[in-house]
C-alpha cells in the first residue's frame, strides 16, 4: 500500500498483478489498483482532473490526462472518502505509477494533490537488490 498526504487529503493505492488479464507470451501484463481519496480537513473538496506518469520497465513513459476519475468529479466532504478501481496496461512486466489530482475547494480555489509513486510488479520480472 502507498499514501501521501497533500493539502489535507490523503490519497492511498493498492495496486496487484492482474494474471487474468494478463499474457507474458504475448508481452502483454495487467494490474489493477485500488485508490481511496480521503478528506482530512475541515472543508469539501472536488476532484476536477487527474495526471499520470506512467513508466514501463524499459523506460517508456506514457501520460494520461482527464477530467474526473472512472467518470465522476466526485466531492467529499470533510472526514469522508472516495474510492475507486482502475487498472494498467503495460508490455513490460513491471513498472511504475506516478500522478496527482487537480482539486477544487469550496472557495474555488484550485490545488494539486499527489498520488504516490507506486511499483507495478508482476511474478513474471526479474528482481534485483539495490
Amino acid at each position: 500500500m502507498y499514501m501521501a498526504v497533500t493539502h489535507q487529503v490523503k490519497v492511498t493505492v493498492e495496486p496487484a498483478f492482474d494474471p487474468e488479464r494478463s499474457d507474458p507470451d504475448e508481452g502483454r501484463y495487467f494490474w489493477r489498483y485500488d485508490v481511496e481519496i480521503a478528506n482530512l480537513g475541515d472543508r469539501p473538496v472536488t476532484l476536477m482532473d487527474r495526471y499520470w506518469r506512467i513508466t514501463d520497465a524499459d523506460g517508456r513513459q506514457q501520460e494520461v490526462r482527464g477530467p474526473g476519475v472512472v467518470g465522476e468529479q466526485p466531492t467529499i466532504k470533510p472526514g469522508e472518502a472516495f474510492r475507486y478501481a482502475s487498472g494498467c496496461p503495460l508490455a513490460t512486466p513491471s513498472g511504475v505509477m506516478v500522478g496527482e489530482y487537480r482539486m477544487v475547494g469550496e472557495d474555488g480555489r484550485s490545488f494539486n494533490v499527489a498520488i504516490p509513486a507506486f511499483s507495478l510488479d508482476s511474478p513474471h520480472g526479474r528482481r534485483s537488490l539495490n
